[in-house]
């Protein structure tokens, strides 16, 4: 399963959290056109839908089953990558959640949810696959961040809060890793047409693309291409860097 202009990923092995819909969909479907073998993880069955379609297409792929903020379940996600395909060469967090409110009327709970989510998760998720790559020598980890956690939104202090912290996490683990011919970067989109933003009123939405340069908002494949060229030979000299993909949103 291959296409022209995109990064060949040869026979990698991809694992992609929350690969069910939105940004993480896009992600499965590029990885899986670029050559690799992709586990889709994500609540329940929901990325049946995303493997039946790279499958279909010639490409490879499991679904698995994956609450995130559940230690157990990561390890059972990367039992079954190992089991399926016998290594992990890419490792995607993308899993996340908003419950957005001031900061005056959020709750612990909704702070912690979205923590746990976001960043917590993403922690976990690399910690288990790290070991592995260490001892390849060789791996790609890209978090999916946000422009809300460069340049912070009201009523998202926990978003943006948890999409900063991956910020830090990813420069800091660059740093222990360089040498084992692991890279860790980060791509933060802007405003992306996904069912959150779909569902805006046409007020909020003309407000928003007033922001963007560019003048539209980006779509999940933007994303994706971004992912594909971080995880591919092509950006192996990159490490502890933030890819913006937000149509000049913020600069």
């Amino acid at each position: 399963m291959t296409g022209v202009g995109v990064a060949s990923l040869g026979d990698r092995v991809a694992l992609v959290t929350g690969a069910s819909r939105g940004i993480g969909r896009a992600i499965a479907r590029r990885l899986a056109a670029a050559g690799a073998a992709v586990v889709a993880a994500a609540r329940d069955d929901h990325a049946a839908a995303v493997v039946e379609e790279i499958q279909s297409a010639g490409g490879r792929a499991i679904a698995v089953s994956v609450d995130v903020t559940k230690a157990d379940d990561i390890d059972a996600m990367l039992d079954a990558t190992l089991e399926h395909f016998g290594r992990v060469d890419v490792l995607v967090n993308n899993a996340g959640i908003a419950r957005d409110q001031l900061a005056l009327r959020m709750t612990p709970a909704d702070w912690d949810a979205v923590v746990a989510t976001n960043l917590t998760a993403a922690f976990t998720c690399t910690r288990v696959v790290l070991r592995r790559m260490v001892r390849q020598r060789s791996g790609r980890i890209i978090s999916i961040g946000s422009v809300v956690g460069q340049m912070g939104n009201a009523g998202q202090a926990n978003y943006a809060a948890s999409k900063a912290g991956l910020v830090g996490f990813s420069k800091s683990l660059a740093r222990e890793v360089a040498t084992r011919g692991i890279t860790i970067n980060v791509v933060a989109p802007g405003m992306i047409d996904t069912d959150m933003t779909a569902n805006l009123g046409e007020t909020a939405r003309t407000a928003m693309l007033g922001q963007i340069p560019m003048g539209r908002l980006g779509t999940p494949d933007d994303v994706a291409g971004a992912v594909c060229f971080l995880a591919s030979d092509e950006a192996a000299y990159i490490t502890g860097h933030v890819l913006a993909v937000n149509g000049g949103m913020y600069m």
